[in-house]
């Protein structure tokens, strides 16, 4: 298993009918940085700072995901990972699939 992995993903709403799972640092990270830039304060700074902390092993893995956690309950895109149907979950590219 991949060390910087949650042990649970944490579901993000996108849009009004898309979520994102979040599964590790790296996508935490990614979601963080692609905040809007007008959209970003203290909290958001907080959250991205506690994730690179977790990835270069300075905080446990546990504490990222219950910082990206708390950022999106802050913000009122957390998603209880029961509400979430498969077809409501953005696909990553590259995710094993095979073109028709």
């Amino acid at each position: 298993m991949h060390s910087k992995m949650f042990d649970r993903p944490v579901y993000l709403r996108e849009r009004k009918d898309l979520v994102i799972e979040i599964t590790n640092l790296d996508d935490a990270i990614d979601f963080l940085e692609e905040w809007s830039q007008g959209d970003r304060d203290v909290i958001h700074d907080a959250t991205l700072k506690t994730c690179y902390m977790a990835h270069d092993g300075h905080k446990p893995i546990q504490v990222a995901r219950d910082a990206i956690r708390s950022f999106a309950k802050n913000k009122g895109i957390l998603v209880n990972a029961p509400a979430v149907l498969p077809w409501m979950v953005k696909a990553k590219p590259g995710g094993g699939r095979v073109s028709p």
